[in-house]
């Protein structure tokens, strides 16, 4: 068990965590014609905006109440109501998240109140969900208020069996999917493709892999999401035969979800380790009755023998790892199963899962924390996000970068992490930049008494 270190320094000096607002917007935007409203100042919301265009390389839906002086001091709740009816003008939108701030939350703002009102002096828009969601800046991080968020949505739009009449397993081919903001548009992808291979259907909350995932619309413009999963499928929550939750800062929504609708829900803390792909695939292939394809168990033989393959040069080696909590846990154990260890482990904010990290401490703190506590441990490489790049720089080791944001990186928002073919391809590029450092090459032996040349 990891021993969790506490942040002591009064300020961030390299920063490694995003904030809860920009996690939470992530959430919204897996729906299909969906739209952000961050409550705040322009400025927060430009913020995660830059954040977003950086990393997706795409025009990313996202308002703001735009509170100013006058509204922080006097309240900005009205700031709520009228931003609200004129995105409902405007772009007719089928879902808009409201994730507070900072500023907001210190002003003492009632969001859910707000939301309340403007559904009453506005009737006309009641067919337009609206959810409010607490996620202020100076706690959490990304991952936090992702989880917040899908939260928030489950509670005020997924209704109760005695509401709805729902019934578990009436859709006998549906499976919910609940997913962490660990995974990626790739990542998502490939979840479906598995329950594809097994002639069901996901409903994925939320979908960023429908959404987000780089492609062209027909719309040379759009102020909502063009993508995603269609809100009008929470209300079939109920119906699917199971649910399967990715993540451990997801699991307060699955429970929500499976108290609310009956419907078991199946959890996964990751989906990084050979054995970890066999039990999802194993649960497939239970749920839906038929063997499992013959395209799936290649893949994992493929993983077998990139594990052989890799093992000479991640053995025995040495990472630092920055990353929020959930992904910091998946790759300290996709690291350990390839024989190598994690020397520095460095996460945004706490969370119950990471005394469950494979390392024999864990920093909550920044970049800062994680170039000293490297300083005398020797690793090899580091595991971060495009903000890591300078660190690892100064440290004089190779990154692979992973997380969010990559800014300086084409296509990172689509890489594929998980499932066979996934870790098969991170083994790859782990053992790659370590060849690159002339680690795991057996050098040619030369006999003592073979003839020197003069």
């Amino acid at each position: 068990m990891a021993e969790i270190i506490k942040r002591k320094k009064a300020l961030s000096v390299s920063p490694l965590k995003s904030s809860q607002p920009i996690g939470a917007s992530l959430a919204f935007s897996g729906f299909k014609r969906a739209i952000p409203m961050m409550h705040g100042s322009q400025g927060c919301t430009a913020f995660g905006k830059v954040f977003f265009v950086r990393h997706f390389r795409e025009p990313i839906p996202l308002q703001s109440t735009a509170m100013d002086q006058v509204s922080t001091v006097l309240g900005a709740d009205d700031s709520i109501v009228e931003g609200l009816k004129t995105i409902c003008e405007k772009s007719k939108p089928a879902l808009i998240g409201v994730p507070t701030t900072g500023l907001s939350e210190t002003q003492g703002c009632d969001a859910e109140g707000s939301v309340k009102t403007f559904y009453k002096k506005y009737p006309e828009y009641e067919s337009i969900k609206v959810v409010a969601v607490s996620t202020p800046d100076f706690t959490g991080s990304m991952e936090s208020g992702f989880a917040a968020a899908v939260h928030a949505m489950i509670d005020n739009l997924v209704p109760s069996q005695e509401q709805s009449h729902t019934r578990p397993g009436r859709r006998k081919k549906q499976i919910n999917v609940l997913v962490s903001s660990m995974l990626t548009s790739g990542d998502l992808e490939v979840i479906k493709e598995y329950i594809e291979y097994f002639e069901m259907r996901a409903v994925l909350i939320p979908d960023i892999g429908d959404s987000l995932d780089g492609h062209l619309g027909d719309d040379m413009f759009s102020p909502v999401t063009t993508g995603g999963t269609l809100v009008s499928e929470l209300e079939t929550l109920g119906d699917a035969i199971a649910t399967i939750s990715i993540g451990a800062s997801i699991s307060k929504a699955a429970t929500l979800l499976s108290t609310r609708t009956g419907v078991v829900n199946h959890h996964f803390d990751h989906l990084m380790k050979l054995n970890t792909i066999d039990k999802f695939v194993a649960l497939l292939a239970k749920l839906s009755q038929k063997p499992v394809p013959e395209k799936i168990t290649r893949q994992r033989s493929q993983l077998q023998d990139a594990m052989l393959d890799c093992h000479f040069m991640l053995g025995f080696s040495k990472f630092a790892i920055a990353a929020d909590p959930d992904l910091l846990y998946s790759f300290s154990h996709l690291v350990n199963s390839a024989g190598g260890s994690v020397a520095v482990a460095v996460t945004s904010s706490k969370a119950d899962i990471l005394q469950h990290v494979l390392a024999e401490s864990v920093k909550i703190g920044d970049l800062e924390d994680m170039e000293k506590i490297s300083a005398d441990k020797k690793v090899d490489m580091v595991l971060g996000n495009s903000h890591a790049v300078l660190s690892a720089e100064r440290m004089g080791v190779p990154i692979l970068r992973m997380g969010f944001p990559q800014y300086d990186l084409i296509g990172g928002f689509q890489r594929t992490w998980i499932g066979y073919r996934g870790v098969k391809q991170t083994l790859f590029d782990l053992a790659n930049i370590m060849t690159s450092l002339d680690k795991g090459e057996i050098e040619p032996y030369q006999s003592i008494y073979a003839q020197k040349a003069d």
